[in-house]
């Protein structure tokens, strides 16, 4: 048995719990990435994903759920998508409201004393550290900057001009500046270095440092400014602005149109960081709706 109290309410827990956009997010040990597959959150319904490990293996996972009582309770049998699986276990998680907070009570029972053992050996720090990552995400959603905008074009060509060095440099950052790709490294770790040269020939440098690539449906890195050898340096402002953004950039295509969602939450930040990051909501939805423009105008000429 886990037990877990949140600083949100249980309705916004349990959505955190699932829908799939949101559960990606924190769902797995520190270091783990989750693909879902497949994920319908109904009696009878099953989710289906694969967790990434830091080690480069790739673990399947299959829920199927027997009862789903909305805000309250969720049961399912959780297994490595074999039938019968001796790892197997029957899990029931319940959603308790107190005030505004939420107590979550997660029971698991297993086949066996010796599989409930190797689970806590091999899996228990594990879990406590996927309820931090939700209790960080919880967090990050008082702060969360939201843009969504929709292009007239397919996923895989708006994919492409969020990936590719050429195409990125005609469209991100402020509007009247010049941008120049510097050196693109397109893998999780690997580095996007670019110049921002302003009208009156100031230079400003940024990077992303790629954390999870999902061809063409997900897009997670942070976004620093740097030096112009790429190392990453403090924002040239005189409020405290954090140092580093994580995005989070989601593509959904319907009738050959594609919706671009896009998250940034302030990362490693100081409570003044996060404070300043909230307060400059504003001024950021005129920034990146300016960027979001010049894609469209790249997306129409191809």
């Amino acid at each position: 048995m886990i037990t877990r109290v949140f600083a949100a309410p249980r309705e916004l827990v349990f959505k955190m719990w699932t829908e799939p956009q949101h559960v990606v997010r924190w769902w797995g040990p520190r270091g783990f990435t989750t693909t879902i597959r497949e994920m319908d959150v109904r009696p009878g319904g099953v989710w289906r994903y694969v967790m990434h490990g830091p080690n480069g293996v790739d673990y399947d996972n299959r829920i199927r759920y027997r009862e789903v009582a909305a805000n309250e309770r969720l049961v399912y049998d959780h297994d490595s998508d074999i039938d019968d699986d001796p790892r197997g276990f029957h899990v029931v998680t319940e959603f308790r409201a107190r005030g505004e907070q939420t107590e979550v009570v997660m029971r698991m029972r297993f086949a066996s004393v010796a599989a409930r053992d190797e689970a806590v050996k091999y899996a228990g720090d594990g879990a406590s550290s996927t309820f931090d990552r939700l209790g960080e995400l919880l967090g990050d959603l008082e702060v969360e900057f939201v843009l969504t905008r929709t292009f007239a074009a397919p996923r895989e060509l708006v994919y492409r001009a969020l990936t590719e060095a050429e195409r990125l440099a005609q469209w991100w950052g402020p509007k009247h500046f010049e941008m120049q790709s510097r050196r693109l490294d397109l893998r999780p770790g690997g580095h996007y270095h670019y110049c921002m040269r302003a009208p009156d020939g100031g230079e400003l440098f940024g990077k992303f440092t790629y954390v999870e690539i999902d061809p063409p449906t997900r897009l997670v890195f942070t976004n620093a400014f740097a030096d112009a050898e790429g190392n990453t340096v403090r924002p040239p402002f005189e409020d405290d602005w954090p140092h580093e953004i994580l995005h989070t950039i989601t593509l959904t295509e319907q009738d050959g149109k594609t919706t671009v969602m896009l998250r940034g939450v302030p990362h490693n930040a100081t409570p003044a960081q996060r404070a300043t990051f909230l307060a400059g909501h504003e001024s950021m939805d005129g920034g990146y709706s300016s960027s979001f423009a010049e894609l469209a105008r790249h997306l129409a000429a191809g």
